[in-house]
């Protein structure tokens, strides 16, 4: 992951417990339990999951709260861990792509997420079915009219803090704001107040891969046991909640899952990944109006100025003519110009991969 996160945020001294020793269920134990928690979805009406760092880690982004946790290493002095690959390079875990599935059959009703990762969105959540309570490293909104940009690059910003693009709306204009909670910040009331509802609502609240230390959030799962929920809780760590769990479950999350999908007799969906970009063809006549020049730039949809963080390079080559020579675009912007062809040749169109 892009540490840039953690590294954002304002010092604080006290960042609860960490340095959590982690515990593993017997595979004997750990199967009964599976299967527990399979009988529960089966049975429950309104699913509702609530996720933590631990759910990402087996997509390259490190906890926090770990043994080799981003706050454990820091307060021992240690070098930060290093990420695997670039934030949004990052995919969703099975388990990410477990909750999909069980949202398209219609038994999870709505997810609560701690992470700013983005990937409950990337997999395919609906937004409408998704709290993001510390708010999401891609993600920028309109504090006029409200409007959300979902980004494919991390925001440079984090702290509800202005950034450089403005409201797409020609209404509006305003300047946007980074989405992510700095120490300070509270929680935002939208996402919270939905939170709270489904919380309330929800027969069975799964917590996945979350110290549930973080407050008000941790306490968000306890408001289904007024009315008669109950709550299951999957960690290697114990939390501070699991005398109020019906059943405790120390394991990897996508093993967990994975089971219980099985038990389920329910396919986990695959993770497909879509990145768009727009190609800018323009063309001009030369001074003597013998030839045209073209120009090609290969940009963001999120804007021109926007960066292209899973393009690497771009070739560009023409079909059938040897008057051109082909070019490799290796550094932002993607922009090749005056290209120069007769101007009985206006039809002719450059080719381009990338």
């Amino acid at each position: 992951m892009s540490l840039g996160y953690a590294e954002k945020l304002s010092f604080i001294e006290d960042v609860g417990q960490v340095g959590m020793t982690e515990f593993f269920d017997s595979a004997h134990v750990l199967q009964d339990k599976i299967e527990q928690l399979a009988k529960l979805i089966e049975k429950s009406r309104h699913l509702v999951v609530f996720t933590g760092a631990g759910i990402s880690t087996s997509c390259g982004i490190p906890d926090f709260r770990g043994p080799k946790g981003i706050w454990t290493l820091q307060r021992e002095g240690k070098p930060l861990p290093e990420a695997s690959l670039p934030f949004h390079r990052a995919m969703p875990s099975m388990t990410h792509m477990a909750l999909v599935g069980l949202e398209k059959a219609g038994i999870l009703k709505f997810v609560i997420s701690q992470n700013v990762d983005g990937l409950h969105l990337r997999s395919g959540i609906p937004r409408e079915k998704l709290a993001e309570l510390h708010g999401n490293s891609f993600m920028e909104t309109c504090p006029s009219c409200g409007a959300e940009y979902y980004r494919d690059f991390e925001l440079e910003t984090i702290g509800l803090k202005e950034t450089s693009r403005r409201c797409s709306d020609e209404k509006c204009g305003a300047k946007l704001r980074d989405t992510v909670l700095d120490w300070e910040d509270a929680l935002p009331p939208k996402e919270m107040n939905l939170a709270e509802k489904h919380c309330r609502m929800g027969d069975l609240v799964l917590c996945l891969g979350t110290s549930l230390q973080i407050t008000p959030a941790c306490n968000l799962p306890l408001k289904s046991l007024r009315g008669g929920g109950k709550i299951v809780i999957v960690n290697l760590q114990k939390t501070p909640k699991d005398k109020k769990a019906s059943l405790v479950i120390h394991g990897f999350v996508d093993k967990v899952i994975a089971g219980v999908m099985e038990l389920l007799n329910m396919k986990i969906p695959p993770y497909i990944r879509i990145d768009l970009f727009q190609t800018i063809l323009s063309q001009s006549l030369s001074s003597d109006k013998k030839f045209v020049n073209w120009t090609i730039r290969i940009a963001s949809v999120h804007g021109l100025s926007a960066p292209l963080p899973f393009i690497k390079s771009v070739e560009v080559s023409f079909s059938n003519n040897q008057n051109y020579k082909e070019a490799t675009l290796d550094t932002q912007p993607f922009l090749l110009k005056r290209i120069q062809s007769k101007v009985l040749n206006l039809t002719r169109m450059p080719h381009w991969k990338r």
